[in-house]
């Protein structure tokens, strides 16, 4: 029986308890706002403790994994809160002592692909849509600027970043961001983690999943203070910064003054 500690989020075990599983709840657009963030962090949080742990399932409710962070909550007036707490989850998933396994179906674009990004094992469906359009807003992604660089090649990272658009399962897998691509990730991922870490002992899985990050988490972590810092004090200071995300509220076309 799952137990929703919010709004927005399912939480139970599975697996004997040895699985978490957590599932974004308000379809269809499962907005990844301060309310998300919190739930994700409690819940992740309770489930580093739990020493018989063997991983964790982020899954979603609808027919789309998330269509990203709140764009009012990038407003001036609110966008520090936000970073902190974004880049606090993500911190936690990137050092999360045990793997965590992303199923995506639909869009997954923005804060949606960065929380995705900072999990260990991503399985999505062949018509997933993958992307980072803050550049269409006249903003950039701070998080997904230090995780698609370790996740796939840097030239690759570049282009999802500078473009803004969107890829499909195929291409998230051949680019290297997903391990799998399947009709039904939900059941890839938990087929995966029964053939694998259900398997293990939890000590020793908790010293493997060290190891393997060792190193690029002190990447992600150095690279977002010194990336959420650029955000706040050198791109939210730009007219049309403020500028994209109001034209996108208002639903018009930005007016640019490339200032």
């Amino acid at each position: 029986m799952a137990e929703a500690i919010s709004n927005c989020l399912k939480v139970w075990k599975d697996r004997d308890g040895k699985l978490l599983r957590l599932r974004l709840s308000r379809p269809k657009a499962n907005i990844v706002d301060a309310e998300m963030i919190a739930a994700l962090t409690s819940a992740l949080a309770e489930g580093a403790s739990d020493q018989h742990l063997r991983g964790v399932l982020i899954d979603h409710e609808g027919p789309h994994f998330s269509f990203g962070a709140s764009v009012a909550e990038h407003m001036p007036d609110q966008c520090a809160a936000m970073l902190a707490s974004l880049h606090k989850l993500v911190i936690a998933m990137v050092d999360f002592p045990l793997p965590i396994l992303v199923a995506v179906r639909g869009q997954c674009l923005g804060g949606g692909l960065e929380v995705a990004l900072a999990g260990h094992m991503m399985f999505v469906s062949p018509d997933a849509k993958l992307g980072q359009p803050e550049i269409v807003l006249g903003v950039f992604a701070p998080a997904a600027s230090c995780l698609l660089p370790e996740r796939m090649p840097r030239v690759a990272a570049e282009d999802l970043l500078y473009s803004g658009r969107s890829i499909d399962g195929a291409e998230a897998a051949r680019l290297g961001i997903a391990n799998a691509v399947v009709d039904d990730p939900e059941n890839a991922a938990l087929a995966w983690f029964d053939n694998g870490p259900a398997k293990h002992s939890a000590a020793s899985l908790r010293y493997a999943v060290k190891a393997a990050r060792l190193g690029m988490n002190e990447r992600v972590k150095a690279k977002i203070a010194e990336v959420e810092a650029l955000y706040l004090n050198g791109l939210m200071a730009t007219h049309d910064a403020v500028e994209g995300l109001n034209a996108f509220l208002e639903k018009r076309p930005a007016l640019w003054e490339d200032r």
